[in-house]
């Protein structure tokens, strides 16, 4: 059991006086220093760990809902091709791990090799390595050759599509995930073109239906956007070129955006000579430049966002994905709305129901800060202390 004394408590219900009380992976208490004792006293556990909250904020933990654990930000993801089963493991491990102790609690990671973001969930969960809670796709669903071909799962027509997805909820994926254009990073692809047919999505989704998985789709184009849309897919990925008409279509049937901008920037700001395929760099700056364009119409319309980094991509580490906060203000988010994202909204994206909140019967996932979120974007950049599930990991 730990106390948090003294300090107040930020999430996306606003900011109040309160000590916190977690117990047994739960937070039990939050309130008054005499509600939270009544909450320890009943517990029978002694008086618990206390942690000096005076002067700071206790905020949940942030929730990523787009990462690749395998990836590990060098400059050429294709390098990553010949790396053993094994090595990207370790990587993985590691990758999680420093994500937690950045204060990120729950990650969904959205395509690896095999199993292996399944696998690290499981091992997390077991108390086998450290890390944020992980949901995953398992392998993403492309057309032949088409956008990560290298580790999806190539699937042409609506039968193929339809086994596609339904392996991935055998492996027990929590979230299926489609490339329903080009994307950057594959050499030859074009960014912002359909990829799977409206048909293939449509067999798609209807795989993800009986068990309601949610599902997401990477896509850039207007054309692939509204076509995965149309399927009734729960997020856009990137939505880098997404149009007026897309926006107002996202926002009337409540799909998610998920804006990754930390994926353009660590392209963009660090180019070609760092190492990154000339391709790459090309196609991200043009991205890039109408990356602003899409945010305006999906403020305007009202589109659901949900934080996501795309952590992995080059030069977009995991022990720095509260840095998406801020660009997500810079973009035109209150900070305000950028904790929404990352907290609330991010957990209904990913199905979770006590998870982005500081309140009795929640998950205890928090970190403490050493300023109000609600005011300062920058206080996600450096917790003091970071709880998952309960336990202090940082």
């Amino acid at each position: 059991m730990y106390v948090l004394r003294g300090g107040r408590v930020a999430d996306a219900e606003g900011t109040r006086e309160a000590d916190v009380a977690v117990a047994d992976g739960d937070i039990v208490a939050v309130g008054g220093p005499a509600a939270v004792d009544d909450a320890v006293a009943e517990r029978d556990a002694g008086e618990g760990t206390e942690v000096d909250a005076d002067g700071r904020v206790v905020s949940p933990g942030l929730t990523d809902a787009h990462v690749h654990a395998m990836m590990d930000g060098r400059p050429d993801v294709s390098t990553a091709v010949s790396d053993s089963d094994y090595a990207a493991s370790y990587r993985a491990a590691s990758n999680l791990e420093a994500a937690v102790e950045a204060g990120v609690t729950t990650v969904r990671d959205l395509g690896s090799r095999g199993t292996l973001a399944l696998d690290a969930g499981e091992a997390i969960a077991a108390g086998d390595i450290d890390g944020p809670r992980v949901l995953a796709c398992g392998r993403n669903v492309i057309m032949t050759g088409g956008h990560g071909n290298w580790f999806g799962r190539e699937a042409d027509g609506p039968a193929e599509v339809r086994k596609a997805a339904r392996e991935q909820l055998k492996a027990g994926a929590d979230v299926l995930k489609c490339m329903a254009t080009g994307g950057v990073l594959t050499e030859g692809a074009v960014t912002g073109a359909p990829e799977l047919t409206p048909e293939e999505l449509a067999a798609f989704t209807d795989a993800a239906a009986p068990t309601d998985t949610p599902t997401a789709a990477h896509a850039h184009g207007e054309v692939g956007i509204k076509n995965a849309v149309e399927a009734g897919i729960s997020s856009i990925e990137h939505g880098t070129f997404m149009d007026r008409e897309a926006a107002e279509m996202m926002a009337e049937r409540g799909t998610y955006w998920v804006p990754t901008a930390s994926a353009l920037r660590g392209i963009v700001d660090n180019g070609i000579e760092a190492g990154i395929p000339e391709d790459a760099v090309a196609k991200a700056e043009d991205a890039a430049e109408r990356f602003g364009d899409a945010w305006d119409h999906a403020l305007d319309a009202g589109v659901p966002i949900a934080m996501g980094t795309d952590a992995g991509t080059p030069f977009n580490f995991f022990e720095e994905i509260p840095q998406e906060m801020g660009y997500m203000v810079d973009y035109g988010l209150s900070p305000e709305r950028a904790l929404e994202a990352a907290t609330v909204n991010a957990a209904d994206l990913l199905g979770l129901d006590d998870v982005g909140l500081v309140a009795e019967g929640y998950r205890a996932d928090l970190v403490v800060l050493d300023a109000d979120p609600t005011e300062d974007v920058e206080a996600w950049r450096d917790p003091d202390a970071v709880f998952a599930r309960g336990e202090r990991v940082a």
